[in-house]
């Protein structure tokens, strides 16, 4: 059975299929989620990985192995920088969920972990951000309710945390 839930701990502690890092179209290391993504994975092994694929545009993408990570695979979605709700923000970030979502279910996987996409230096609100990523999840799970596929949202503070859990109770 399908599930989704919230978690405080570190994203590269999970030991689902995949986690996904908060990517930049670059897909090139970068601070926050990202950072510790190409730390723990190693981070030779996952530039050369994100080398070879080269681009990923905001609301889509791509897929990694997971090198030295718990998680069998990366998949690196790209969330929008927030931009005052003007520039389709929600859309862009629902699609990254979605596309995130997708990509797992196209490779056969069963679990995903997900941070708070778009929350952290892209600035997007945490709770518009909650409300988006729990939306996209749901709907997800909906559409797709002949596939079993176990969602977690990995944070690192309690706040945060209990943010996501109302924000999953009230939807």
């Amino acid at each position: 059975m399908s599930s989704i839930e919230v978690r405080k701990m570190g994203i590269t502690k999970l030991d689902t299929d995949a986690v996904v890092n908060a990517a930049n179209s670059g897909l090139l290391e970068g601070g926050g989620v990202c950072g510790y993504i190409f730390a723990d994975a190693g981070r030779t092994e996952m530039t050369k990985a994100c080398r070879e694929i080269g681009h990923c545009d905001e609301g889509s993408a791509v897929i990694t192995p997971g090198f030295k990570l718990p998680a069998k695979y990366v998949i690196h979605a790209v969330g929008p920088r927030w931009s005052f709700g003007n520039n389709n923000e929600a859309q862009t970030l629902y699609s990254a969920y979605t596309q995130s979502l997708t990509l797992a279910k196209s490779n056969g996987l069963h679990s995903i972990g997900f941070p708070l996409i778009s929350a952290g230096i892209f600035g997007y609100p945490k709770d518009q951000a909650w409300q988006v990523a729990i939306r996209a999840c749901k709907n997800f799970l909906k559409e797709n309710s002949d596939y079993e596929m176990n969602i977690v949202f990995a944070v690192l503070e309690d706040d945060i945390k209990e943010m996501g859990e109302k924000t999953l109770k009230e939807m």
